[in-house]
C-alpha cells in the first residue's frame, strides 16, 4: 500500500491551459490550415494556365508596415498589462485598435487599385484568389480588430493588470498571429507573381 501512496504522490501534473485559450489556438489552427489550402490551391491553379499576371498593388507594403507597427503597440500593451501601467495600455490598446482599422482601410484601397488595374474577382484566376486571400484575412482582422476593442474597454473598466491577464494574453497571441499571416500572404503573393 506504502508503494502505490508514494507513486501517486510523485504523479506529475498534467499540462494545464485555459479552456479558452485552448479554443483560441484550435481556432488559430484551424485558419492555418484554411490558408495553406488557399496557398496550395493558388500554385495548382497558377500552373494550369489562363493566368494573367498583374502587378501588385503598392499600398500592399504600407499596409505590411502597418501591421508590423500594430504588433509592436500590442506587445507594449502587453508589457504594460503585465507590469500594471494601466495608462499605458489604454494608450497602446488604442493605437493597435487604430491601426488595425487602417489596415483595413489600405485593404479597401489595395481593391480599389486592382480594378483600376482591371483586375477583378471574376474573370482572371490570379484576381480571383488575390480578392479571396485578401478577403478572407480582412475578416479574420475585423474578427481581432472586434476583440481589441472588447480588451480595449476592459482596460478602461480596470479589469486588465497582472493579475488578469487572460484576456490580454489571449488577443494579444491572436493579433501577433493575425500579422504573421498577412506577412507570411504579402511574401507569398510577392514570390508568385
Amino acid at each position: 500500500m506504502e508503494e502505490r501512496l508514494a507513486y501517486i504522490e510523485g504523479a506529475e501534473q498534467p499540462i494545464a491551459m485555459h479552456p479558452k485559450k485552448f479554443a483560441l489556438w484550435l481556432f488559430i489552427v484551424s485558419v492555418v490550415m484554411i490558408f495553406a489550402a488557399m496557398t496550395s490551391a493558388f500554385i495548382v491553379r497558377q500552373g494550369e494556365g489562363n493566368w494573367l499576371d498583374y502587378d501588385l498593388p503598392s499600398i500592399l507594403w504600407v499596409t505590411s508596415g502597418i501591421i508590423l507597427l500594430s504588433s509592436a503597440s500590442m506587445h507594449w500593451a502587453y508589457l504594460s498589462a503585465k507590469n500594471d501601467r494601466i495608462s499605458h495600455l489604454k494608450i497602446a490598446l488604442t493605437i493597435t485598435t487604430a491601426l488595425g482599422l487602417v489596415f483595413l482601410v489600405g485593404q479597401w484601397f489595395s481593391w480599389v487599385a486592382l480594378v483600376e488595374r482591371d483586375v477583378y474577382f471574376v474573370g482572371n484566376p490570379a484576381g480571383s484568389f488575390m480578392y479571396v486571400l485578401t478577403g478572407l484575412h480582412a475578416a479574420h482582422l475585423i474578427s481581432g480588430v472586434i476583440f481589441l476593442i472588447i480588451v480595449l474597454i476592459s482596460s478602461f473598466r480596470y479589469k486588465i493588470h497582472s493579475k488578469r491577464m487572460n484576456s490580454m494574453e489571449m488577443c494579444a497571441t491572436y493579433w501577433h498571429f493575425l500579422g504573421g499571416l498577412w506577412i507570411y500572404l504579402f511574401m507569398f503573393l510577392l514570390l508568385n507573381h
